[in-house]
């Protein structure tokens, strides 16, 4: 990743976190909207030929507006994965709104996401006439998910992303709240 890309990254979730932390409201029912950070890790399941998945590691912040529903941003990068020869790569950055469905007296929840997500794929390779370049697109996007709330402040998930017709994200992370 670029070194501006990853100061604007950076500066964004910034911002994020301190517009979400000074915008805590009550909302009448007794809960203040609750702003978060995590981290995950996981495994691309790219739509290319003869490729091997990229292993994932991201980021993402995000806001609770009441214990249901909430927003959040992420981005997603990959190593570089083998290619006939060469490598594959994969990122994408997402928005999204979210839902979380708490069971009962047992700290497990269930999350649902939808979205837009712009993927981007490089691959390179030695090998003529195979895929050489580069795709990128932006499409509707969501996910589904399961988690477990160690305590009020930490959480650890499992998520399954749909990024679009050419990728698919399937991860494992973990996120403190505010």
């Amino acid at each position: 990743m670029k070194t501006l890309q990853k100061t604007i990254l950076a500066l964004a979730t910034g911002s994020l976190l301190t517009v979400g932390a000074n915008a805590a409201v009550n909302y009448g029912n007794g809960y203040t909207g609750q702003p978060y950070v995590g981290a995950k890790i996981g495994q691309f399941d790219l739509d290319i030929d003869n490729a091997d998945d990229p292993t994932a590691y991201g980021v993402y912040a995000g806001y609770n507006f009441d214990p249901n529903f909430g927003m959040e941003v992420e981005y997603v990068g990959s190593d570089d994965a083998d290619y006939r020869g060469g490598d594959i790569d994969a990122k994408t950055y997402g928005a999204y709104g979210t839902y979380r469905y708490a069971f009962p007296n047992t700290g497990l929840y269930a999350k649902g996401k939808l979205g837009v997500a712009k993927t981007e794929v490089e691959a390179s390779n030695t090998v003529a006439g195979l895929y050489d370049g580069s795709d990128d697109d932006t499409n509707l996007a969501g996910g589904v998910g399961l988690g477990y709330a160690v305590n009020s402040d930490f959480s650890v998930e499992a998520e399954y992303d749909m990024l679009g017709s050419d990728a698919d994200l399937m991860t494992v992370g973990a996120q403190l709240k505010f």
